[in-house]
């Protein structure tokens, strides 16, 4: 249960953190790529980075970025809860399209009491991850597991892989892949990768090109290795 009341904003500047904090290869995390990861200005970022310093949310360094301090890290763990198990009721019971769920979701992840939280979680019979294949951080906040497998854009041709996880940040993206059957669980055959153009993949329902920077968005594993 939260210790302290912190605004909507607060809390997706949290979980931006977390979010490029593990993407990244360094542990910190600089304004400007908060700015971009955000779609806000620079002195917008680091007039919030004051006010979530002041909270003993987390470490700022100069020149170096920030990163969360482990409360810090615990708030952004528990909206991310919050949000991949909203995502999942949201799909299973009321019907939501699975492109429609992330922003549904970032509306509502707010705004749940932890009593709700328990509920849904019971409803979907607590669930390990979300319609987009993420892993939800179970009740004691622990980290989520790392993305699983490997981008689909970085497969050999050849290849015969199951969709793990797709990215969940651009609901234009999911569009394009939900009407194209790229969801998680689906097999997919690696038949070309263009230097920095199509990536062209088989699925039950026929061949199917991705433009690079819509197949980054997805993670994949081996057939070998989903099954196991």
């Amino acid at each position: 249960m939260r210790a302290m009341t912190l605004s909507a904003v607060m809390e997706d500047y949290l979980k931006a953190i977390y979010q490029l904090q593990r993407e990244g290869a360094d542990e910190r995390v600089r304004t400007s790529a908060l700015a971009d990861h955000l779609g806000v200005t620079p002195p917008t970022v680091t007039s919030m980075l004051s006010k979530l310093e002041s909270r003993g949310l987390l470490d700022r360094e100069k020149y170096k970025g920030v990163v969360l301090t482990p409360e810090g890290e615990r708030v952004a763990i528990e909206v991310i809860r919050h949000h991949r198990l909203l995502e999942a009721y949201l799909s299973e019971h009321l019907d939501f399209a699975w492109s429609e769920v992330h922003d549904e979701a970032d509306r509502l992840e707010h705004h749940i009491s932890e009593a709700f939280e328990e509920r849904v979680a019971a409803v979907l019979e607590d669930p390990t991850v979300d319609p987009h294949g993420a892993p939800i951080p179970n009740e004691d906040l622990e980290p989520p597991a790392e993305p699983a497998g490997d981008v689909l854009s970085e497969c050999e041709v050849g290849a015969t892989v199951e969709v793990r996880e797709v990215s969940d940040r651009d609901p234009d993206v999911l569009e394009y892949l939900s009407e194209h059957g790229v969801n998680p669980g689906v097999s997919l055959s690696v038949e070309e990768v263009a230097p920095f153009g199509m990536v062209t993949v088989s699925t039950d329902d026929g061949r199917v090109s991705l433009p690079e920077d819509v197949a980054r968005h997805v993670r994949v594993a081996p057939v070998a290795e989903a099954l196991g």
